[in-house]
């Protein structure tokens, strides 16, 4: 037993137990998305914080999210965004960092109970770093993924994985929550094979958001759009700069067209290098 450990009360055999019931695949039946904006001054110091410790203490060790990836929007990506002005961030240039992370389908509720009770401890330890405002946070449940080459390829739980170039994250409202069903086949069974025919774009995986717990953090605010919200992340086999104009400007005339919903962010990403300080320098 390490000296970490020893004295401690693990309850090791809790997780014998726990392992021999409930799902354990590998689809993403939820996720949890979280977009953030360090304060001014706070870049270095943020970025070190969540890559050296959050990434793995608050996300990766916690049971049943098993895949994760960072990204970042350097400004040049940030003035790329739209609408102006968007339901999700004021103004729509914030949130520079976001992170996806897949948890196994079936899993929320045990994910949840673990990750209220650790993100406790990290506060009360002194683990969390202050200086950052969530823009864009949220779990969600997967509805649908499309698929540019039917079979082929990388499936959307090895999304996280796969070294894609860029990340294209997409929020629709729906005009009403009874239309949030039509909107979503919409997407899944029409416009997105279009879209994604002769793209540089792998996938696209669609969520929708379910409400935070009423024992949440403090700094991180109730989640909106519960019941008219998607969210779609596009995976990009190409820098977004190199094929934004031609694949993903206009992407909000074609919802408005479909008479279904509204587009309220279209913000492009690419991932962040693990250990590094790459980009920092390039956010403001």
């Amino acid at each position: 037993m390490s000296e970490d450990t020893r004295g401690e009360d693990t309850r090791s055999e809790t997780y014998a137990e726990l392992a021999a019931v409930g799902p354990y695949g590998v689809h993403p039946g939820h996720a949890l998305i979280t977009m953030v904006e360090p304060h001014p001054g706070h870049e270095y110091a943020y970025n070190r914080w969540y890559e050296d410790d959050h990434y793995y203490a608050g996300a990766m060790a916690m049971p049943w999210m098993y895949s994760g990836r960072r990204w970042v929007a350097t400004r040049d990506l940030q003035l790329l965004r739209y609408p102006e002005k968007s339901a999700i961030a004021q103004p729509v240039t914030a949130g520079c960092y976001i992170s996806t992370y897949w948890i196994t389908a079936g899993r929320y509720a045990d994910h949840m109970r673990w990750t209220v009770a650790i993100n406790k401890r990290l506060n009360r330890d002194a683990r969390v770093y202050q200086d950052r405002t969530h823009v864009f946070t949220a779990f969600q449940d997967h509805e649908a993924t499309v698929y540019r080459d039917g079979a082929a390829g990388p499936r959307d739980f090895h999304a996280l994985d796969h070294p894609y170039a860029g990340l294209v994250v997409q929020v629709i409202d729906a005009h009403s929550p009874e239309q949030r069903a039509d909107l979503l086949e919409w997407l899944r069974a029409r416009h997105l094979p279009k879209r994604l025919k002769g793209s540089p774009t792998a996938m696209v995986t669609i969520f929708r958001p379910t409400p935070l717990p009423l024992d949440r953090m403090s700094y991180v605010k109730q989640v909106e759009g519960v019941d008219t919200r998607l969210t779609l992340l596009w995976f990009v086999a190409a820098d977004p700069r190199e094929c934004w104009e031609e694949h993903f400007t206009g992407l909000d005339t074609a919802v408005e067209e479909s008479g279904l919903g509204r587009v309220e962010l279209m913000a492009p990403f690419v991932p962040t290098i693990p250990g590094t300080d790459r980009y920092v320098d390039q956010l403001r």
